[in-house]
Protein backbone atom coordinates (compact mmCIF):
# COMPACT_ATOMS: atom_id res chain seq x y z
CA UNK A 1 0.00 0.00 0.00
CA UNK A 2 1.33 3.36 -0.74
CA UNK A 3 1.87 6.03 1.98
CA UNK A 4 -0.90 9.06 1.93
CA UNK A 5 1.83 11.20 1.39
CA UNK A 6 2.24 9.43 -1.87
CA UNK A 7 -0.97 10.35 -3.14
CA UNK A 8 -0.89 13.59 -2.11
CA UNK A 9 2.46 13.91 -4.54
CA UNK A 10 0.84 12.06 -7.42
CA UNK A 11 -2.13 14.98 -7.18
CA UNK A 12 0.21 17.23 -6.91
CA UNK A 13 1.92 16.44 -9.41
CA UNK A 14 -1.26 15.28 -12.16
CA UNK A 15 -2.49 19.10 -10.95
CA UNK A 16 0.84 20.35 -12.43
CA UNK A 17 0.89 18.44 -15.63
CA UNK A 18 -2.61 20.04 -15.99
CA UNK A 19 -1.51 23.55 -15.77
CA UNK A 20 1.38 23.47 -18.09
CA UNK A 21 -0.41 21.82 -20.53
CA UNK A 22 -2.87 24.06 -20.23
CA UNK A 23 -0.39 27.16 -20.29
CA UNK A 24 0.61 26.21 -23.63
CA UNK A 25 -2.81 26.72 -25.52
CA UNK A 26 -2.26 30.61 -24.41
CA UNK A 27 -0.81 32.99 -26.28
CA UNK A 28 2.96 33.85 -25.28
CA UNK A 29 3.23 36.89 -22.87
CA UNK A 30 5.77 39.46 -22.00
CA UNK A 31 5.86 38.97 -18.43
CA UNK A 32 7.24 42.21 -16.27
CA UNK A 33 8.79 39.66 -12.95
CA UNK A 34 10.60 37.88 -15.31
CA UNK A 35 12.92 37.04 -18.99
CA UNK A 36 13.74 34.41 -20.41
CA UNK A 37 16.33 34.91 -23.51
CA UNK A 38 17.12 31.64 -26.04
CA UNK A 39 19.95 31.94 -28.31
CA UNK A 40 17.56 32.90 -31.02
CA UNK A 41 16.50 35.79 -29.51
CA UNK A 42 20.26 37.59 -28.66
CA UNK A 43 20.65 40.28 -31.18
CA UNK A 44 24.59 40.65 -31.44
CA UNK A 45 25.26 44.74 -32.29
CA UNK A 46 28.62 45.93 -32.72
CA UNK A 47 30.79 46.23 -29.46
CA UNK A 48 31.24 49.48 -27.60
CA UNK A 49 33.96 51.82 -28.58
CA UNK A 50 35.57 50.61 -25.40
CA UNK A 51 36.57 47.41 -27.38
CA UNK A 52 38.63 46.44 -30.67
CA UNK A 53 36.98 46.19 -33.94
CA UNK A 54 35.26 42.63 -33.83
CA UNK A 55 34.05 42.56 -30.92
CA UNK A 56 30.16 42.20 -30.16
CA UNK A 57 27.93 42.85 -27.68
CA UNK A 58 23.88 42.15 -26.35
CA UNK A 59 22.80 43.43 -23.49
CA UNK A 60 20.45 40.80 -21.22
CA UNK A 61 19.51 42.94 -18.35
CA UNK A 62 19.49 46.79 -16.99
CA UNK A 63 22.12 49.74 -19.12
CA UNK A 64 26.00 49.62 -18.00
CA UNK A 65 26.19 53.10 -18.67
CA UNK A 66 24.05 53.96 -16.04
CA UNK A 67 23.45 53.48 -12.20
CA UNK A 68 22.10 50.08 -11.03
CA UNK A 69 22.52 46.43 -11.62
CA UNK A 70 23.16 44.89 -15.63
CA UNK A 71 23.73 42.09 -17.74
CA UNK A 72 25.83 41.93 -21.03
CA UNK A 73 27.17 39.01 -23.12
CA UNK A 74 30.31 40.03 -25.45
CA UNK A 75 31.64 37.58 -27.97
CA UNK A 76 35.12 37.84 -28.94
CA UNK A 77 35.94 36.28 -32.34
CA UNK A 78 39.45 34.11 -32.10
CA UNK A 79 43.01 35.96 -30.44
CA UNK A 80 40.94 38.97 -29.51
CA UNK A 81 42.90 40.90 -26.83
CA UNK A 82 41.93 43.22 -24.22
CA UNK A 83 45.03 45.19 -22.92
CA UNK A 84 45.70 46.28 -19.52
CA UNK A 85 42.89 48.42 -17.68
CA UNK A 86 40.82 48.41 -14.90
CA UNK A 87 37.44 49.44 -14.15
CA UNK A 88 36.29 51.20 -11.08
CA UNK A 89 33.63 48.12 -9.76
CA UNK A 90 33.92 44.74 -9.15
CA UNK A 91 34.15 42.58 -12.63
CA UNK A 92 32.13 39.46 -13.03
CA UNK A 93 32.90 36.93 -16.03
CA UNK A 94 31.28 33.54 -16.82
CA UNK A 95 32.74 32.25 -19.96
CA UNK A 96 30.02 30.58 -22.00
CA UNK A 97 32.29 29.25 -25.06
CA UNK A 98 35.54 29.15 -25.49
CA UNK A 99 38.74 30.48 -23.63
CA UNK A 100 39.44 33.27 -22.18
CA UNK A 101 43.03 34.15 -20.60
CA UNK A 102 43.22 36.60 -17.71
CA UNK A 103 46.20 38.24 -16.46
CA UNK A 104 46.95 40.56 -13.74
CA UNK A 105 49.11 43.19 -13.67
CA UNK A 106 49.92 46.55 -16.01
CA UNK A 107 51.81 44.85 -18.77
CA UNK A 108 50.28 42.41 -21.42
CA UNK A 109 52.56 39.14 -20.78
CA UNK A 110 50.74 35.83 -22.08
CA UNK A 111 52.97 33.99 -19.66
CA UNK A 112 50.99 34.80 -16.70
CA UNK A 113 47.33 34.51 -17.68
CA UNK A 114 45.34 31.78 -16.72
CA UNK A 115 42.89 29.44 -19.01
CA UNK A 116 39.60 30.31 -18.17
CA UNK A 117 37.49 27.38 -20.79
CA UNK A 118 33.97 27.22 -21.03
CA UNK A 119 32.00 27.01 -17.83
CA UNK A 120 34.60 29.55 -15.65
CA UNK A 121 33.78 32.34 -13.66
CA UNK A 122 36.09 34.97 -12.28
CA UNK A 123 35.70 38.44 -10.02
CA UNK A 124 38.29 41.16 -10.43
CA UNK A 125 38.16 43.65 -7.51
CA UNK A 126 37.74 47.50 -8.78
CA UNK A 127 40.70 49.28 -9.57
CA UNK A 128 42.87 45.87 -10.17
CA UNK A 129 45.14 46.00 -13.21
CA UNK A 130 44.41 42.95 -15.53
CA UNK A 131 44.57 42.08 -19.08
CA UNK A 132 42.83 39.35 -21.18
CA UNK A 133 42.81 37.19 -24.90
CA UNK A 134 40.95 34.26 -26.39
CA UNK A 135 41.40 31.30 -28.43
CA UNK A 136 38.50 30.58 -30.45
CA UNK A 137 35.41 32.41 -30.56
CA UNK A 138 34.31 33.18 -27.35
CA UNK A 139 30.89 34.22 -25.51
CA UNK A 140 31.34 35.96 -22.07
CA UNK A 141 28.86 36.71 -19.83
CA UNK A 142 29.40 40.12 -17.49
CA UNK A 143 27.54 41.60 -14.74
CA UNK A 144 28.03 44.07 -12.69
CA UNK A 145 26.93 47.56 -11.56
CA UNK A 146 26.97 50.27 -13.34
CA UNK A 147 28.12 53.02 -14.78
CA UNK A 148 30.62 50.68 -15.67
CA UNK A 149 34.00 52.07 -17.38
CA UNK A 150 37.03 50.75 -18.82
CA UNK A 151 40.12 52.77 -18.22
CA UNK A 152 43.25 51.40 -19.73
CA UNK A 153 46.64 52.34 -18.36
CA UNK A 154 48.56 53.10 -21.60
CA UNK A 155 46.27 55.47 -23.23
CA UNK A 156 47.90 54.30 -26.78
CA UNK A 157 45.64 51.11 -26.17
CA UNK A 158 42.92 52.75 -26.03
CA UNK A 159 40.57 52.07 -29.31
CA UNK A 160 38.62 55.51 -28.58
CA UNK A 161 41.71 56.95 -29.14
CA UNK A 162 42.32 55.46 -32.53
CA UNK A 163 41.29 56.86 -35.66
Amino acid sequence: MFPVRWFAMIALLSVSVWSLADDKKKPAEHKKDHEIFTPADLKWQDGPATLQKGAQVVILEGDPSKEGPFVLRIKLPDGFKVMPHTHPKDERVTVITGTLYLGMGAKFDEKVGVAMPAGSYGRTDAGMKHFGWVKGETILQLHGTGPWTIDYLNPEDDPRKKK
